[in-house]
């Protein structure tokens, strides 16, 4: 588990926990789709279950859960204190959704590839675009998969 704050702008990683392939939890799977509106009285059955696990997980070796805290990423409805499912075997093309160190510190951004410029975007006005020089201290750890939150 780490701990990270970044001083200005960024949505920061505040914690990382490692994937735990043991662990099953094998939830009620609705085979028929759910209407947003009323229900059918004959979808009342399950059919099978169903592993987040299994279903979320594509290499569970290289995936760590990450934790969010701070607000740069709103606008891909990334919010503080949303779990991340990050996996650091996936290559970072432009426009994927990246937990990066940059300066020492961990940031969750938006990888932007320009020709040979590349940027970690953030997803909220109010946070300007940070440009990488080769002189910074940088690496992607690893490109986002899911984001999960609460309903409101």
């Amino acid at each position: 588990m780490a701990k990270s704050v970044v001083k200005n702008n960024i949505s920061n990683v505040a914690q990382i926990f490692n994937f735990n392939k043991k662990t099953k939890q094998k939830l009620p799977l609705f085979m028929s789709k759910v209407p947003a509106g009323f229900p059918s009285p004959a979808d009342d059955f399950i059919e099978k279950k169903l592993d987040l696990n299994e279903h979320l997980i594509q290499h569970p070796a290289s995936t760590f859960f990450v934790q969010v805290e701070g607000d740069s990423m709103i606008g891909a409805d990334i919010n503080s204190g949303d779990i991340l499912i990050v996996d650091k075997s996936l290559e970072a093309v432009d426009g994927k959704i990246v937990v990066a160190i940059f300066a020492g510190e961990f940031t969750i951004k938006r990888l932007k590839k320009r020709g040979e410029d590349i940027y970690l975007m953030a997803e909220n006005s109010h946070y300007k675009s940070i440009k990488i020089s080769a002189n910074d201290d940088f690496a992607v750890w690893g490109v986002v998969t899911y984001v999960i939150h609460k309903a409101e």
